[in-house]
């Protein structure tokens, strides 16, 4: 999939589910649960053990859902999520060098930020999305709104905090999309392996999305 095609759909989408597990099984588990409830794509975190071949694993199995690389702090690490086959790109925080290679490669780079210059820095740079991380400990969505002031032309996707009861909150703000992790993806579902708790979250996710972008 082309670079625009990955980014038009990360968009029309308008939710990233964050998968941090404990085992490889573990987030296989997930990205199948949230693509049934309805999201077909995935942000597979470095910190899940065996990520690099879970990332290798979903492209193969799973060819209709999206699935990108998370948490990945240099270039080194990227160019090991691209061989294994990563549509896109995510940093909890600002590595130009990260944004340099995913801008080379004609990848789509989701860089992390919290300040006004990281921001600018950022999207200077060539990110694609600006990921505002962690976004509910310093305003959620007002701190959102306040960004896009500035910035209207920057893609943000508020991560940290964002719930069912907070996500239209966070579009009405002016997101582009949403991360969404322990909120989506609850610990204790994943652990017992409930798949219909995902599923059910999901689909809740999916229908509040939807309905918030109906009126802005």
């Amino acid at each position: 999939m082309k670079k625009e095609e990955v980014r038009s759909r990360i968009l029309e989408i308008g939710i990233i589910p964050v998968i941090r597990a404990s085992s490889a099984a573990e987030g296989r588990f997930a990205a199948e649960a949230v693509a049934r409830g309805g999201i077909p794509i995935v942000e597979i975190t470095m910190t899940v053990p065996g990520a690099l071949q879970v990332i290798a694993d979903l492209v193969r199995d799973l060819p209709d859902v999206l699935v990108g690389a998370g948490t990945v702090l240099d270039a080194g690490m990227a160019r090991h999520c691209l061989e294994a086959g990563a549509a896109f790109l995510v940093s909890p925080g600002l590595d130009l060098e990260t944004v340099e290679l995913a801008t080379k490669r004609k990848i789509v780079m989701m860089a992390g930020a919290l300040t006004p210059t990281e921001v600018m820095s950022a999207w200077k740079a060539g990110a694609d999305f600006v990921k505002i991380f962690p976004c509910a400990q310093v305003g959620g969505p007002a701190y959102i709104k306040a960004l896009k002031g500035p910035f209207p032309q920057v893609p943000l996707v508020p991560t940290g905090g964002v719930s069912v009861e907070t996500a239209a909150d966070f579009l009405y703000a002016g997101a582009a999309a949403l991360g969404v992790g322990g909120e989506l993806l609850k610990k204790d579902a994943l652990q017992a392996r409930r798949d219909e708790v995902v599923v059910d979250l999901a689909r809740r996710f999916v229908q509040v999305v939807q309905e918030a972008r109906k009126r802005t």
